[in-house]
């Protein structure tokens, strides 16, 4: 049912109207609605222009209903989006889920106007229980069905790209150029991603010394294979063969077989999923220079184990993951790494997010012998020895004013409309 109504939606236009005499009742603003609109990908402005029989506040507790928006990559490059209707207050209980997939050919203009839609038809059931009811009008025209015809690519989706940038000043010249193909084929029972990469950089410096200049070049070829084994398990494997001048690789070939678990099902993947990841494998290391191991190559088996955990929920959302690697013939050369978001409403009014990741490295086997030049560490033409990385962020922020915030103004331009580079 809920697959019809969205077909059909493409054709719904939904009238609304305020401040009319409906016997000797005044339907006005403060009849209306009351929503909590969380997508962090939405274009709230166009949403605020379309959808006017509601009110938007901006305390998730002060809602009628809680629309929380979530995504995922599709098989064909679009995206789907969920819409889930959390009912607070009087409606609470009363909740629905719909969805809306856009595809890799759909504009900006094409995705907002799908989301609005589907906005819109599931608050119908929320809207019709307000007096502001009698004042919506609901039509639709019924489309044409068009012929299915054989997919004759059998689901693969292939994109290539080409990029590039320049800058540079009287004594600072800087460019890249980059390339890239893809292909790939996601169905229920199947996941195939395929990408080759090129990318080349060029800097130099005028100092009182000479010209400093870095050229840097890397290449890669990688390729995931994923089998479903149901709605917790799943089975794959997964190669990469990569060439890297800032990492002292002439060739660095890695191939490894893997199996997860998800302890939640995954077809809870859009709100909630905690995923458990063991992969064994070899990897092959022909350097440019010798390391400090005095090896030019070498052949090793290696393992990881990854754990990912994410929630997304009505009080916000937290995300974490945590990854282990080391080499069999030596457990000393091994990486550990964390990374954690969180993004919290603690009150009305109030928000605090944090984020950051943190490595314990002991698996830097490529680097070079000898020590690295001056130039060398100011242009980071290497990787340089170090025992750890980290990275932190932290913001907390409070609102107060009117929870309504409907109205919008484009006049005059607005906060990140434009910016000038220095």
């Amino acid at each position: 049912m809920k697959n019809i109504l969205l077909n059909i939606i493409l054709g719904i236009s939904i009238l609304p109207a305020f401040s009319q005499k409906d016997g000797d009742t005044t339907i006005n603003r403060k009849d209306a609605l009351k929503i909590f609109f969380d997508c962090a990908f939405c274009d709230e402005d166009y949403t605020r222009q379309e959808v006017q029989f509601v009110n938007y506040v901006r305390d998730r507790k002060e809602a009628q209903v809680h629309v929380m928006v979530t995504s995922q990559r599709t098989g064909s490059g679009g995206t789907e989006y969920t819409f889930h209707f959390l009912g607070q207050q009087e409606f609470k209980g009363i909740n629905d889920t719909l969805t809306f997939i856009s595809n890799s050919n759909n504009t900006r203009d094409e995705k907002r106007q799908g989301q609005t839609r589907s906005l819109k038809l599931g608050l119908m059931k929320y809207v019709a229980r307000t007096p502001l009811a009698k004042q919506i009008n609901i039509s639709y025209s019924i489309r044409n069905n068009e012929e299915v015809k054989e997919d004759k690519w059998n689901s693969w989706i292939f994109k290539t790209k080409l990029g590039g940038y320049a800058s540079g000043e009287q004594s600072y010249q800087r460019s890249n150029f980059s390339s890239s193909i893809s292909a790939t084929r996601i169905t229920s029972e199947w996941k195939y991603e395929f990408d080759i990469d090129y990318s080349k950089n060029h800097s130099s410096y005028e100092t009182s010394e000479g010209i400093l200049k870095d050229n840097r070049h890397s290449e890669s070829i990688d390729g995931l294979i994923v089998k479903s084994m149901g709605n917790h398990w799943s089975t794959g494997g997964e190669f990469e063969i990569n060439s890297s001048t800032y990492r002292n690789y002439d060739i660095n070939l890695t191939l490894a077989p893997g199996i997860e678990y998800d302890i939640f099902p995954y077809s809870e993947s859009t709100r909630k999923q905690l995923r458990i990841l063991y992969m064994p494998g070899v990897e092959f290391n022909r350097y440019t220079d010798t390391t400090i191991y005095n090896k030019t190559e070498e052949f090793l088996w290696v393992q990881r184990l990854e754990m990912a955990f994410e929630i997304k929920q009505k009080w916000g959302s937290v995300s974490t993951s945590l990854s282990w690697k080391n080499y069999f013939h030596d457990w000393s050369i091994n990486n550990l790494n964390l990374f954690t978001s969180m993004n919290v409403r603690i009150t009305k009014g109030l928000q605090f997010s944090l984020g950051g990741g943190a490595s314990l490295i002991h698996d830097q086997i490529n680097l070079p012998k000898g020590i690295a030049t001056d130039d060398e560490i100011l242009l980071r033409r290497r990787e340089l020895a170090t025992s750890f990385n980290y990275f932190f962020h932290f913001s907390i922020s409070y609102t107060f004013g009117s929870i309504f915030n409907n109205v919008v103004n484009p006049r005059f331009g607005g906060s990140g409309s434009y910016y000038i580079m220095y």
